[in-house]
């Protein structure tokens, strides 16, 4: 027996398809509004079931109950009845909350991917510490530990999925899940199908979390979780983990392998489109700015963490955001506070006695999280993919302080950047850091590369040559001197920056060239004091500032030895 409910998906247009929207002061009903269109659930009920769903030739085959894309509120009131978390007050409206138990964060090395010996895999693959081998035997015990658990249950969440907005790179994705709120995550993080989408399925996940790897030492693995790749077979199985994220880096980590073999490229950024459908990159690690920087009131977002650039232009991943809820107030991050309302999930996030999340109270961990539809985000351009990028643009919090705040990248140094992906690390951010520490994070995103760093390099070249895409690098680091002794750029400086990127107006600036990183800097621009952009001029101590700029330097030097062992070396475009 089906029960059905299907109409086509509308969303909400904006006035302009890349016009910006004010934040109303009361989102709720447009939010609700948005949500309720999303709207193809379906109940399937009795012996056939599995076989209706298409899941039982996956060998799950004995539930007789499969609820496949509910609506958010059939989501809201199924986690409400499987008692799978608490209600959280917020302010902005009723969000339901999980707890993921001991594991709050991913579980990189208990990530495994298949080596099926002499496949496409195989042979592209950047295998190591990232991309981690086990035997296709080995899967298979995984597989049937998951399948049999799988096979335990009456009922089951299955969702179909898209990830990519473009229409010729998107990917058909399909979860089944035991819990509902795990189906609402999903809902929340990919792309909502406007109408049925259950033939042709490009992957599968069987998230069987509540069962473990018992043979985990036989199998000579790192612990009983298992998050488990099979590419040729188009499954994955995550065993032992509740964490909501490993559903969706687990797709961003295939994608940065299914793009690249059609020389198309899977990138870790931000992403955002002016009025003149002229769009930007925004590539950084944490803690550099990306998202800030990014959500602008006079350009349209597209994405904040996960894009693509295939021939027809630049297109979000996903369909949703995944933000850090530490120390969150509407005063510091507005856009996100107040995203979080009904049909956003909180995850790991403390609830006071009246049932009011706690930003500040990390006492489970610092990584608590919020999953939200991208239209809870004021100003989000509905189609997710706009033109060819016209700015592409490196993100790096320099501690040391010897970095322009802004620079513009031949073609050669913005593949030697990319593939560096530096920022830094300051004193107290972690236990024993007591100086300014480099981290670089290839592309970066090392932890979802699936082939070697300079293959995205190869690929970005030809798109940024190809449609005349520029290259910057800006500083939100320090100034002055390093950290402890100089200051913080200021974000009006910054914003600066990257307004006279974004409009044009740096490219009428006189540049001189940094002597040691040999970055193209401008002498001036409009709001920024002309001592702040060549960093040395800015330090009191000129010989402290060659010193530093000497060891930096350095450590470029010595992180990109690891990176000469691939298809092309970009050494000559780094630091002399």
């Amino acid at each position: 027996m089906i029960h059905s409910v299907a109409r086509t998906v509308r969303f909400a247009r904006q006035a302009g398809s890349t016009a910006a929207r004010a934040f109303s002061a009361a989102p709720n009903a447009e939010f609700a509004d948005a949500a309720s269109q999303y709207n193809i659930s379906r109940t399937i009920e009795g012996a056939d079931a599995t076989s209706q769903v298409g899941i039982d030739s996956l060998g799950i085959k004995n539930a007789t109950t499969i609820y496949k894309n509910l609506t958010y509120d059939e989501l809201f009131e199924h986690e409400k009845a499987n008692n799978e978390g608490v209600v959280a007050a917020a302010e902005y409206g009723e969000t339901f909350t999980v707890d993921t138990g001991k594991f709050t964060g991913r579980s990189p090395k208990d990530k495994w991917i298949v080596r099926n010996v002499g496949s496409d895999s195989d042979k592209n693959l950047w295998w190591g510490d990232v991309n981690q081998a086990i035997t296709p035997e080995i899967y298979e015990d995984l597989y049937e530990t998951a399948i049999n658990h799988m096979n335990s249950k009456e009922k089951l969440y299955v969702a179909d999925v898209y990830c990519g907005a473009s229409e010729a790179s998107k990917r058909k994705v399909r979860f089944v899940h035991e819990l509902a709120w795990q189906q609402h995550f999903v809902t929340n993080m990919f792309i909502r199908p406007e109408e049925e989408c259950d033939r042709d399925i490009d992957f599968t996940v069987i998230n069987a979390c509540a069962a473990t790897n018992e043979k985990w030492k036989e199998h000579g693995l790192n612990s009983e979780v298992a998050v488990a790749f099979n590419i040729e077979a188009k499954t994955a199985v995550i065993l032992g983990t509740w964490y909501g994220g490993e559903n969706k880096k687990g797709i961003f980590s295939l994608m940065n392998y299914w793009l690249p073999m059609v020389d198309d490229l899977p990138m870790h950024c931000s992403a955002n489109v002016g009025k003149n459908g002229d769009s930007a990159l925004f590539f950084g690690l944490s803690g550099t700015g990306k998202t800030t920087l990014s959500a602008d009131p006079n350009r349209a977002l597209i994405g904040d963490d996960e894009h693509g650039w295939d021939k027809n232009g630049v297109f979000n991943f996903e369909g949703g955001c995944y933000a850090k809820t530490i120390d969150l107030s509407e005063k510091t991050e507005p856009e996100i506070y107040r995203a979080i309302t009904t049909n956003a999930m909180l995850e790991n996030v403390a609830i006071k006695d009246d049932s009011v999340p706690d930003y500040f109270d990390t006492s489970k961990t610092q990584n608590g999280r919020v999953s939200y539809p991208i239209f809870h985000i004021p100003g989000y351009l509905k189609e997710q993919q706009a033109a060819h990028p016209k700015n592409c643009i490196f993100l790096t919090c320099d501690a040391y302080g010897v970095l322009p705040p802004v620079s513009k990248l031949t073609s050669g140094q913005a593949l030697y950047q990319f593939v560096s992906g530096y920022t830094s690390k300051v004193a107290g951010t972690e236990r024993g850091i007591t100086e300014p520490t480099p981290n670089f994070s290839p592309c970066f995103g090392a932890a979802f590369l699936t082939v070697h760093p300079t293959r995205y390099a190869e690929l970005l070249q030809q798109k940024l040559e190809t449609h005349g895409t520029e290259a910057y690098l800006v500083n939100t680091g320090w100034s002055g001197g390093g950290y402890g002794v100089g200051e913080r750029m200021s974000i009006k400086d910054t914003r600066a920056c990257i307004n006279a990127i974004l409009d044009g107006s740096i490219n009428d600036a006189e540049f001189e060239t940094d002597e040691i990183f040999g970055f193209a800097m401008p002498k001036s621009l409009p709001g920024v004091e002309g001592d702040v952009l060549n960093p040395r001029n800015a330090w009191a101590d000129k010989d402290a500032y060659d010193a530093t700029a000497k060891k930096l330097s350095g450590m470029f030097k010595d992180n990109f030895k690891k990176y000469t062992d691939g298809p092309n070396d970009y050494t000559n475009f780094g630091p002399l």
